[in-house]
């Protein structure tokens, strides 16, 4: 069985996944807040843990995994839009869903074993509440419940942040019924039209944090072998998790290890709308991007790092997609690649694993490219273009070889050398395109096979 490595935010080292049931592997994955379209940036650690997914259906079987990914439809930016618009809560909610839906499944994401809207499991929130109460972590005030961090030593051990970092960070509400500041909220009362529920401590609706730790119980256990998201969740929705779910039931060990993806900017700046780079995945979309264009641009990088989506990498990525939609027309999935799962297993490594594409498309190793698009989520790329449906196997193969020669004389600085193969290739019909994943070619309408096999 392949050994998965994956980087633990808690430790702040990669670990050798160790699941506490190899029968049932389970991850966590914080999901969207319902009242708008999912945007770029939304994207990334739903096709992030969508690879890891995959790896673990791979490895351990698809019937020994169980991802939840929940979905928050209870929280003030609802309330806001609802009163913003005068439409239903229930309508807002049902509606941004059933978008994310379509605009996930539109980047091939597979759905998740359970998605849990925290609406249906407020019961479960509650139960942990009243066991926070009695174990002394949390307490009543005006009307709401709050966790008391002090009760909690390791808090603030996720994150490795001060308590002046965390006040600051967390931007807290200096509440007269706190007892301290970075007291949060697990219970608040509700008024007029905001969404509510029958409690012990009034009519109210839960705080954020709570649901994550409630529906992760209900749905995965106490303990449970991943728990992933965006690095902004870290702190203080992920540290907050921690201190409630151990307080809760202090024998659990709740997540073994914690994934956090990094976050995204747009040509190098970050995303924002007062910068008028902030747009949603629907607008990639509509403007006919290619799902898999997205998907692939975005896999490009490693999730530990930022991820800059440029147009460039989505030209790129579309120059790349439309010669391998080439190889594998028609094409079975055979084995997996070995360089393909030796980097996903090395701490999902999806650039790596890119790189072992290209290898099998320069060894027109189709099977094995089929199998890999599909480990990444990209699939038999039958919506796309084949754009060089007349170069065959060999004559890819041919040029594969050449852009080879070319990259090794570029490495030992004989540019000539690597500007002689450019001008062949163009002179047989094919433009060399050079990018950040690689060197990507095109045949126009002046393509000459022959002229490859004098090359040889």
């Amino acid at each position: 069985m392949i050994d998965i490595h994956l980087h633990n935010t808690a430790t702040r080292r990669k670990e050798r996944l160790e699941p506490l049931d190899p029968g049932n592997v389970r991850m966590y994955v914080c999901g969207p807040t319902v009242y708008d379209r999912a945007h770029l940036g939304n994207a990334r650690p739903v096709l992030v843990f969508d690879v890891l997914y995959r790896l673990l259906a791979h490895v351990y079987g698809a019937e020994h995994v169980t991802y939840v990914r929940n979905i928050t439809d209870v929280d003030d930016k609802i309330n806001a839009r609802a009163a913003e618009t005068g439409r239903p809560i229930r309508q807002i909610t049902d509606e941004t869903v059933g978008w994310y839906h379509e605009d996930m499944d539109a980047l091939g994401a597979l759905r998740p074993t359970h998605e849990p809207r925290a609406t249906d499991w407020i019961g479960a929130m509650k139960d942990m509440i009243v066991t926070l109460i009695a174990r002394g972590h949390a307490y009543e005030a005006e009307g709401h419940v709050l966790f008391s961090v002090d009760s909690y030593r390791d808090y603030g051990a996720l994150s490795g942040r001060s308590v002046e970092d965390m006040i600051a960070g967390a931007r807290v509400e200096v509440a007269p019924y706190k007892r301290d500041p970075m007291d949060f909220v697990l219970w608040k009362p509700s008024e007029g039209d905001q969404p509510g529920w029958d409690s012990p401590w009034g009519y109210g609706r839960p705080g954020w944090h709570i649901e994550c730790s409630a529906m992760s119980r209900e749905l995965l256990g106490e303990s449970f072998d991943i728990h992933g998201g965006g690095i902004d969740l870290a702190f203080p929705h992920h540290e907050n998790e921690i201190a409630q779910s151990k307080c809760a039931h202090p024998e659990s060990g709740f997540a073994s290890i914690w994934m956090h993806n990094e976050m995204l900017q747009v040509e190098g700046k970050k995303m924002s709308k007062s910068l008028g780079n902030f747009f949603t995945v629907r607008d990639l979309l509509d403007q006919g991007v290619p799902g898999e264009v997205i998907r692939f641009v975005m896999l490009s990088t490693h999730y530990r790092k930022p991820m800059d989506w440029t147009e460039k990498k989505r030209e790129e990525a579309k120059t790349v997609l439309d010669r391998w939609a080439a190889l594998v027309k028609g094409v079975k999935p055979g084995a997996v690649p070995g360089g393909v799962l030796a980097a996903l297993a090395d701490d999902l490594n999806t650039a790596g694993a890119i790189a072992a594409l290209h290898e099998a498309a320069r060894t027109s190793d189709g099977p094995g490219l089929r199998a890999g698009l599909d480990m990444l989520g990209l699939g038999d790329l039958s919506g796309f273009e084949v754009l060089k449906e007349m170069v065959s196997l060999e004559d890819d193969r041919r040029i594969g070889a050449l852009l080879e020669e070319r990259q090794s004389a570029r490495e030992s600085r004989d540019f000539a050398r690597a500007d002689a193969i450019r001008d062949l290739l163009a002179d047989a019909g094919v433009t060399i395109k050079d990018g950040s994943a690689g060197a990507t070619w095109e045949t126009g309408p002046d393509f000459d096979p022959r002229k490859l096999e004098a090359l040889e």
